[in-house]
């Protein structure tokens, strides 16, 4: 009898995390609430990843440039406490928060990244969607243009911020930004590679293949 592979008996130890839906929600509502979650938690509190979409706002990593705010306008700019440089969020884009006890899992921040990737270049596979990521700049690809973007911030061992998804947006918004700190950076989202999913549906779609890139229990329980 063959026994069960390293992968599988870490996966069977890790609890297995609550998944939640949370609509389309003002940025600084979400952020308060994910800092909110971090601080309060204990060790046994059960880990949760949140899907959602935002309304329109750039937001800055805790190092971010203002030089890479191009021309704002009316949209919202908002210093957060993640990492990397500008993004926008806006109708459209799933974003993902994984709120999980990274010391518990044992997952360094560089296996967290390349699990949040590869979600997403799993889920892209299945739809015959060639894809990449790229080490210097974290983040999904699909030919020279940026599909997903990553920022994350790691306090008291536990990880929040997460994974923005372009799925159907209006993508004006990004020209007003250097993306991610990049000059030139072309972005693209699903529907323009010919893919036709709602926000909420792709989260239901993708959250298989992103607990198995982090090596979770394959149990789909949403809130």
């Amino acid at each position: 009898m063959s026994l069960p592979s390293q992968s599988a008996e870490l996966r069977s130890e890790r609890p297995i995390p609550l998944l939640r839906w949370l609509g389309q929600v003002e940025y600084h509502q979400v952020w308060a609430q994910m800092r909110a979650f971090n601080e309060e938690r204990r060790s046994e509190t059960r880990d949760e990843i949140w899907f959602l979409e935002h309304e329109p706002v750039f937001t800055l990593g805790m190092n971010g440039r203002k030089e890479h705010l191009l021309a704002p306008g009316s949209i919202p700019v908002v210093q957060t406490d993640r990492g990397g440089q500008v993004t926008y969020h806006g109708p459209g884009q799933l974003v993902i928060y994984p709120l999980l006890d990274v010391r518990r899992l044992r997952l360094g921040v560089r296996e967290l990244v390349q699990a949040l990737e590869n979600s997403v270049l799993g889920w892209l596979a299945s739809r015959h969607v060639a894809a990449h990521a790229r080490r210097e700049a974290p983040g999904v690809y699909v030919g020279n243009c940026k599909l997903a973007s990553i920022g994350l911030r790691i306090r008291r061992g536990c990880s929040y911020h997460g994974l923005a998804i372009n799925v159907a947006m209006d993508r004006e918004p990004f020209r007003r930004i250097n993306p991610c700190g990049f000059a030139g950076l072309e972005v693209t989202d699903l529907a323009t590679l010919g893919i036709h999913v709602e926000p909420c549906d792709l989260a239901r779609a993708i959250a298989p293949f992103l607990l198995d890139a982090l090596q979770l229990p394959s149990s789909l329980e949403w809130a």
